[in-house]
């Protein structure tokens, strides 16, 4: 059973649920997650179930732990000696007190009933957000607000199951421009954590240095790190989107997908936060990659998402048309397009234009029995008919019936040419492997 046939509620729910897992329910919720799809995929309702509506029985939030003093312990133990009689007498004068005080028509009563209840609730939420930060390690740790951040046991949104990351939010202290990037092994400290302003100003450096030429792996390696000091600080803002964009198009330009995904994934999630960025820039570039990676369910449910605004932005258009040209094999629009990308859409579509052109070999030598090379260069958008000829003979498709002329004299011959390219596409493009994807 392959997830591409699932339908877009199901996936919605799934990501759901794996959203809501912990390392403490993991395991079970996961288990649970499986045993229902299989059972709708044996019943065949995977399309009529209501995936909204369903809640993993793993996933219920629990309710958070009562913590009991020593002292109440010992009264409970010690009460619970007393006898029958005494119990009986102490029901019976609870419920005449109550009978008086609680007259429906006495407004004043049921206030001052109210008042009593809402001073003990209190009296027990501060009893046990005490007790739990006593026990706790990183008690001593701040929010970002400067204000101690304690465990709220009466909100009734809390998961005892989810970490209050508020608790471990620190403010780092290093003053260092720039930095390597290591893996944490362990809880950060703030001497080896640069502040906001820092890292301002090592964005500013870092930019300086790719204009002059640095390597790389080595702004890569600081880039990471650049980001890293900005998750365990739980920075974010506008800094922190331009922070991952300008590490984005530093990637394309060098072909780095992996920390491209990585940048082009979180960058998804700060936009869904409200924070303003390049939003429709990188929207163009996710439809691109949908186009790379020929998801097209995925694709479908992405561009039914975008508002008509999203639309007429130039970047989107453009993205949009290439996505039209490839359903409907019009080539010809499609090189085009890609000779006139905007920003650095040229740079996804490398990735996956050579696939595009056997594709469009394919039909071509099906249509014909000649073709002129130099032709064959400026509509399949090579630079000169010699990368055209190179292409062709690295697909095993060199056959030209003139194979001495010059390249702008050059004649294909399409008959065995097509078969060969035929065989190359299902070799090398059938299948599509994206490193990094998320």
């Amino acid at each position: 059973m392959s997830s591409e046939s699932w339908p877009p509620k199901l996936k919605e729910w799934v990501a759901r649920c794996l959203g809501q897992m912990t390392d403490l329910n993991r395991e079970e919720a996961q288990a649970e997650l499986k045993q229902v799809i299989s059972e709708s995929y044996a019943n065949k309702t995977l399309w009529t179930t209501d995936w909204d509506g369903l809640q993993l029985k793993s996933l219920v939030p629990k309710p958070p732990p009562v913590i009991s003093s020593h002292i109440n312990l010992k009264r409970k133990l010690n009460d619970g000696h007393a006898t029958s009689n005494k119990k009986s007498k102490k029901s019976s004068v609870a419920k005449s007190s109550a009978s008086n005080a609680l007259d429906p028509n006495d407004l004043a009563a049921l206030n001052r009933r109210a008042a009593r209840f809402q001073r003990e609730h209190e009296i027990e939420r501060q009893k046990t957000t005490r007790q739990f930060s006593n026990h706790n390690p990183y008690s001593s740790y701040k929010s970002r607000s400067g204000t101690p951040a304690a465990y709220d046991a009466d909100n009734p949104e809390a998961n005892p199951n989810v970490p209050n990351w508020d608790r471990f939010t620190i403010v780092g202290t290093s003053q260092e421009i720039f930095k390597d990037y290591l893996r944490l092994t362990s809880e950060p400290k703030p001497e080896q954590i640069r502040p906001y302003h820092i890292l301002q100003e090592t964005l500013n450096q870092l930019k300086k240095k790719w204009r002059e030429k640095a390597t790389y792996n080595w702004i890569c390696s600081q880039f990471k790190s650049l980001r890293q000091d900005l998750t365990v600080q739980r920075i974010k803002n506008e800094f922190t989107v331009t922070v991952y964009e300008i590490h984005a198009r530093m990637a394309l330009e060098v072909g780095d997908m992996v920390e491209y995904n990585q940048c082009q994934a979180m960058l998804r999630n700060l936009y869904e936060l409200g924070i303003p960025g390049k939003v429709q820039e990188f929207t163009a570039y996710r439809i691109l990659m949908l186009l790379h990676g020929r998801n097209r369910s995925d694709l479908n449910l992405y561009v039914a998402q975008l508002t008509e605004r999203q639309k007429k932005d130039p970047a989107v258009r453009h993205a949009l048309g290439v996505q039209r040209a490839i359903a409907m094999g019009n080539y010809h629009a499609l090189f085009d397009l890609y000779m006139n990308a905007p920003n650095m859409g040229a740079y996804i579509m490398d990735h996956f234009i050579d696939r595009e052109r056997i594709r469009a070999l394919m039909v071509m030598t099906k249509a014909y029995r000649t073709l002129q090379l130099s032709f064959l260069a400026n509509e399949l958008a090579f630079e000169t008919p010699a990368m055209a000829r190179e292409f062709l003979v690295e697909h095993r498709a060199g056959f030209f019936t003139n194979p001495n002329a010059p390249d702008t004299d050059m004649v294909i011959d399409c008959k065995p040419a097509g078969p060969q390219l035929a065989q190359i596409y299902e070799e090398r493009y059938r299948k599509v492997q994206i490193k990094g994807a998320v």
